[in-house]
């Protein structure tokens, strides 16, 4: 049993070394600084199942570092959510196979709006109808999975988490994000003490 864990994570750790890493990054990070820091839209965090429990976590990783984010579940966007979309907003849409057709058709119903929003694709086949409608399409890599069956989001539910880290932490450096700033927008629990406390100090 112990050989087995780590062998699972040495899977899952090779597979985030392996997520290929281009200019994408940094020209995602341009297109979200542009549509929320100089024109006051959000980020549109978007998926379906496991992939929609990633775009959830990166769109509250988002807000309480300074950028503004909210996450649409497509479904719920078919029946009027799909009004908290505004016209400077920016996609970010997750899907491990590009094929989603809840997410294709959430960009339809974007269009129906009259916004020209750029999108933003994280996903494992960058080749697909999802990555093809993109601005920017940021590859996962596309790793196996360490589930025994090849079906259960594992290992590509955790490169998906680590590129939202990646876009997050980047974005945090370039609009010189601070403890004092994260204080603002985590009063409760434990982070709140050590922030307040970061903020202080300057530890």
């Amino acid at each position: 049993m112990i050989q087995e864990v780590r062998k699972i994570f040495e899977a899952e750790a090779n597979a985030v070394l392996n997520i290929p890493v281009s200019d994408c990054f940094n020209r995602a990070t341009d297109l979200i600084y542009e549509a929320v820091h100089r024109n006051r839209g959000k980020v549109v965090a978007s998926g379906m199942g496991k992939a929609g429990q990633i775009a959830l976590n990166i769109a509250t990783t988002f807000s309480a570092t300074g950028t503004p984010a909210v996450f649409l579940h497509p479904s719920d966007a078919q029946h009027g959510d799909l009004g908290v979309i505004q016209p400077n907003d920016i996609l970010l849409l997750v899907s491990n196979s590009g094929k989603t057709l809840e997410i294709l058709e959430l960009c339809e119903l974007v269009k129906k709006l009259g916004y020209s929003l750029k999108i933003i694709v994280i996903t494992g086949n960058p080749e697909s109808d999802l990555g093809n409608l993109a601005d920017i399409t940021i590859s996962t890599g596309h790793p196996p999975e360490v589930c025994p069956l090849g079906l259960t989001p594992t290992t590509s539910t955790t490169v998906m988490t680590v590129i939202g880290d990646a876009l997050v932490v980047i974005l945090m450096k370039r609009i010189g994000f601070t403890a004092a700033d994260y204080a603002k927008r985590h009063h409760g629990g434990y982070l709140g003490i050590k922030s307040r406390h970061a903020a202080q100090t300057g530890k």
